[in-house]
């Protein structure tokens, strides 16, 4: 009786947790974006309108977004957005932080996320051992012919963030390339081997 309880108990955790927490997550994040704005948006409104409701900040702040998009797209945007983050990259603590943070960006929201081509296994970072990796790119021809080597690159990311990890050289007749998804392989590194595949 008490090892059924215990077992049913267990089950129901892992059901009920991981949705209570993406529930929560939810709507943390969407009271986040909307405190952004909200101090500077919602006295306008009131003044102007008469009426403020929870969330228009949310519509106003992804109308900017878009609106930012829009213009870090075309030429003249390009250029000036080229020109600004030239001056970030030279003040202190931008320098440090912003590339990092651009790069979580690119991965997460942008289609360059899709330069993993495939999910490899190589042996690393000793024969014997396998770990599994990314292959983004050809490796630059002049490294490939410096050595002499038909090289490839391989991020291969560390548990439990799948952001991070080493990026390697290595021959392609030592690549193993597989049949998993991306996704399969970023669960798979999640959860630390735990998530098989």
């Amino acid at each position: 009786m008490l090892s059924s309880f215990r077992r049913y108990f267990l089950y129901g955790l892992v059901v009920f947790l991981p949705l209570v927490l993406t529930i929560y997550l939810f709507v943390w994040s969407l009271d986040f974006a909307d405190n952004l704005l909200r101090q500077f948006i919602e006295p306008y409104f009131l003044q102007q309108f008469g009426f403020y409701f929870k969330g228009l900040s949310i519509i106003i702040g992804v109308y900017i977004i878009v609106l930012i998009g829009f213009f870090a797209t075309n030429y003249f945007g390009k250029k000036l957005y080229g020109g600004f983050e030239r001056f970030l990259l030279q003040l202190p603590f931008f320098r440090q932080v912003y590339p990092p943070l651009k790069e979580i960006a690119i991965f997460l929201f942008s289609r360059e996320r899709l330069s993993f081509k495939q999910v490899v296994i190589v042996q690393y970072p000793r024969k014997g051992i396998y770990s599994l990796g990314f292959l983004t790119n050809e490796t630059g021809q002049r490294v490939r012919t410096l050595l002499r080597e038909d090289l490839c690159n391989v991020f291969v990311p560390s548990a439990p963030g799948p952001l991070t990890g080493y990026v390697i050289m290595i021959p392609r007749k030592d690549i193993i390339f597989t049949e998993l998804s991306v996704e399969e392989a970023i669960k798979f590194t999640v959860s630390g081997g735990v998530v098989n595949f």
